[in-house]
């Protein structure tokens, strides 16, 4: 049997598990895979998505540098797809393409005032704690009052960087740049709002319960969301992680506050109407009290209200990015697909291409998530053979050669690990676990041993 060879852009974890399981498909397929990743480093939104003080959920790496160190997968890094590399040159070198490309964009929010002086995409900001190489070294934390519009697992993580005291996220591998911008914030009160009520949040209990630990922040919850409703009460009783929600927040209802030097606080009810300017820069805040609609949704009670802030920050979803030769679905911001083949202009799969992870399904799951997401895809590469395209340089040093010929430079899985070592490296002079290298160029000469 002749092996065939399989492209997957996007070597997060979508990526990762869509090689690993296809590798293990022996029987059914023999395959070489080649991932190709836009950033210098793999993992995705595991590196760049994650708050640095989150080593659990970061935990997952371990598992996916497992796939990648087994070494029959290969990786080129640093490598663009529609730039370095496009669908035709994939097309000349392999029998088919999965993108995994991810959602890495912040959704829209489209009420007045979101595009003054001092309102941010939570993913922006995610992007800069956590040293994306493509985003500014510097984030403009000047407000002593914040707003963060969201009820998801984001918005929690926002807010808790806000919050939190930078020297707390020493331990972490916090770039220096971030732990010295946190430095010097003045922020004194970090507001989150959500559209629905406490037992309708999108957050999960482990989020929420981080909130609590912070060191010097009172947590704020307001009496008037707790009236609870029928479906409220019901939830409670039947769902275990609301039940843990409503335990966490009855426990900070009951809390002394006043002491900290931060506050917390968590509004619902909360609908978004307004972001309000002075100058051209946010002063303030505005919303619409909602009310449970008894269908389980809410509806406007026609009450508006305003608290004085200088940022704002909305965590109201990711969203996907087009890519070259690809249909994009521009209202979801995912490639149209059936089961993660991806359907062209007539709404029929298209031969060799296809999706999984957040491009094919949107920013909805948790990573763990992504593994079933995957495993869907792959039953569809393994059961499409037929209908492959037959490249016309299908061996591996061909590819190589190609990037090379264009000057593209490339970073392999042995530079990841090269790279792997100089941040803990960096990390156990100062007694870390890791210290992130941040710039694109100096992430490269690194990993190609250049520094």
């Amino acid at each position: 049997m002749t092996k065939l060879r399989l492209a997957i852009v996007g070597a997060g974890p979508a990526g990762i598990y869509a090689a690993d399981i296809l590798l293990k498909q022996e029987k059914a397929f023999d395959v070489s895979i080649d991932l190709f990743e836009q950033l210098p480093a793999p993992y995705g939104l595991v590196r760049y998505g994650v708050a640095p003080d989150h080593p659990r959920i970061k935990g997952i790496i371990g598992a996916l540098r497992e796939v990648l160190d087994r070494g029959d997968i290969r990786i080129f890094g640093n490598v663009l797809y529609g730039r370095d590399i496009t669908l035709d040159d994939l097309k000349k070198h392999y029998n088919a393409v999965i993108f995994a490309t991810g959602a890495v964009r912040d959704a829209d929010l489209d009420i007045p005032g979101i595009d003054l002086e001092g309102s941010y995409g939570a993913a922006e900001f995610v992007s800069w704690y956590d040293g994306h190489p493509d985003f500014p070294r510097e984030w403009p934390l000047e407000a002593q009052s914040v707003a963060v519009i969201g009820n998801g697992n984001v918005a929690l993580d926002v807010a808790r960087m806000l919050a939190k005291h930078a020297d707390d996220l020493l331990p972490t591998e916090i770039p220096t740049n971030v732990y010295e911008g946190l430095k010097k914030s003045p922020v004194t009160d970090v507001h989150v709002f959500g559209r629905r009520g406490p037992m309708q949040v999108k957050f999960t209990p482990l989020e929420l319960r981080e909130l609590g630990e912070l060191r010097d922040v009172d947590m704020i919850v307001y009496d008037e969301d707790f009236d609870y409703d029928e479906a409220s009460r019901n939830a409670i009783s039947s769902n275990k992680q609301v039940f843990v929600i409503d335990k966490v927040l009855t426990q900070w209802r009951q809390r002394e506050t006043g002491q900290a030097s931060r506050r917390l606080h968590l509004h619902f009810f909360a609908r978004p109407a307004e972001v309000l300017g002075e100058d051209g820069k946010v002063v303030a805040f505005r919303y619409e009290r909602t009310e449970p609609d008894g269908a389980g949704g809410v509806r406007g009670t026609g009450e508006f209200r305003e608290v004085p802030v200088q940022a704002v920050y909305r965590a109201v979803g990711y969203f996907g990015s087009p890519l070259d030769g690809i249909p994009f679905d521009d209202r979801h911001g995912v490639i149209p697909n059936h089961e993660g083949q991806v359907l062209g202009d007539d709404n029929q799969p298209m031969p060799g291409l296809y999706a999984t992870g957040w491009i094919k399904r949107g920013p909805v799951g948790l990573i763990g998530h992504t593994k079933s997401d995957a495993m869907e895809t792959v039953r569809h590469v393994i059961n499409d053979q037929a209908s492959w395209w037959t490249p016309e340089h299908p061996d591996e040093a061909s590819v190589e050669a190609l990037l090379t010929e264009r000057g593209v430079d490339f970073t392999t899985l042995d530079g990841w690990h090269a790279l792997d070592e100089h941040e803990l490296g960096l990390g156990a002079a100062e007694g870390r676990t890791r210290i992130k290298v941040v710039p694109r160029e100096e992430m490269v000469a690194i990993s190609n041993r250049r520094a």
